[in-house]
C-alpha cells in the first residue's frame, strides 16, 4: 500500500437520452446517448479495512457495483462517499461512487491498473448491478458526452459537444433505473438510436436538449410532473429536458429559475473523473 487513504471526484450525470445494448460480457454491454457532466458530483474516499464496508452521506449504505469493483481488484475497504446530488434520480451517483472507488482503491492498495481498467471495471459492476449502463464512461470523460458505442473504454467510442454552459436541475421524485432496464426496451433503444443520429449530424447543445425531450416524449418515459415543469420552462424561451432515469428535470443556464422554480445550481465539468491531492 502507497497511502493510508485516497479520495477521488466524480462529477454527476445527467443522461438526455439513450439506447440499450445487451451483451453476455459486463464489458461489452452498455448504451449509447447523450448527456451531461455536472460540476456537483460524488467523493470517495477510500482506505484499508479487514472487511468492506460503505457509508453514503454518513449514512450505512449498500452500493452493489461498489462491492463488485472491490471484489474485482480483490481488496477489502472502508468506503466513504459524499455527494449533494439527489440519489435515485437520474444523477448517476451509483456509477460516480463505483468509480471513485476504483480510482481511489487503486492508488491505497498500488493495484497497477491504468484508468481504462479501472473504468472498465467500473462500468462492468454498475451492468452486473443492474443500475447503470453508459455512466461511468461519461464520468470518465467528463464535458458533454456522446457516447457512439456501448460498453467500456476497450469496446466504445466517445465524442462530445464543444461547449460548456450552466445548468440548473430539479429534482420531483426517484425512480427506479433497475425497474425500467429490465422492461421491455426495444421501442426506447429505436427512438434512443435516432436522436443520436441527429446529434452526431448537428453536435450542439440545443440539438441535445430538443432531441432529449423527443425522446422521453416518444419513449414514453415522461410523467405528468415532469411535462410541467418542460412546459414552463419553454413558455419562458428556455431549454430544459428530463434527465434519464429520474423524475428529474435539468435546463440549460437560469431555464428553471426564471420559470419560477427553485432549482440547484451547477455547470457542466470540464474534466472526468480525477484523484484528489492529499
Amino acid at each position: 500500500m502507497t497511502d493510508d487513504s485516497s479520495r477521488a471526484f466524480v462529477p454527476g450525470h445527467v443522461t438526455g437520452f439513450f439506447s440499450v445494448h445487451d451483451a453476455d460480457d459486463p464489458e461489452q454491454a452498455g448504451s449509447r446517448g447523450a448527456g451531461l457532466t455536472l460540476s456537483d458530483g460524488v467523493t470517495v474516499e477510500v482506505e484499508p479495512a479487514a472487511e468492506t464496508s460503505m457509508q453514503l452521506n454518513d449514512e450505512p449504505a449498500a452500493v452493489e457495483a461498489v462491492t463488485r469493483v472491490l471484489s474485482a481488484l480483490d481488496v477489502d475497504a472502508r468506503v466513504t462517499a459524499t455527494t449533494d446530488l439527489p440519489v435515485g434520480a437520474g444523477f448517476g451517483v451509483s456509477g460516480a461512487t463505483a468509480l471513485g472507488t476504483a480510482l481511489a482503491a487503486n492508488r491505497v492498495f498500488d493495484c497497477g491498473r491504468s484508468e481504462n481498467e479501472l473504468t472498465t471495471i467500473a462500468h462492468a459492476a454498475e451492468v452486473e448491478a443492474g443500475t447503470g449502463l453508459g455512466d461511468v464512461v461519461a464520468q470518465a470523460r467528463g464535458g458533454v458526452p456522446i457516447r457512439l458505442d456501448p460498453g467500456a473504454p476497450e469496446y466504445n467510442r466517445l465524442d462530445g459537444v464543444p461547449e460548456r454552459t450552466r445548468v440548473e436541475y430539479l429534482t420531483l421524485g426517484e425512480r427506479s433505473t433497475s425497474a425500467v432496464l429490465s422492461g421491455d426496451t426495444d421501442r426506447l433503444s429505436r427512438v434512443g438510436v435516432d436522436r443520436l443520429v441527429e446529434l452526431v449530424e448537428e453536435p450542439t447543445l440545443p440539438t441535445l436538449m430538443a432531441a432529449s425531450r423527443e425522446f422521453a416524449r416518444e419513449a414514453d418515459l415522461l410523467t405528468p410532473e415532469v411535462e410541467s415543469v418542460l412546459a414552463d420552462v419553454r413558455e419562458e424561451g428556455g431549454e430544459a429536458a428530463m434527465a434519464m432515469l429520474g423524475e428529474t428535470v435539468f435546463a440549460l443556464g437560469n431555464g428553471l429559475s426564471r420559470a419560477g422554480y427553485d432549482a440547484e445550481t451547477c455547470e457542466t465539468h470540464p474534466a472526468g473523473a480525477t484523484l484528489q491531492m492529499d
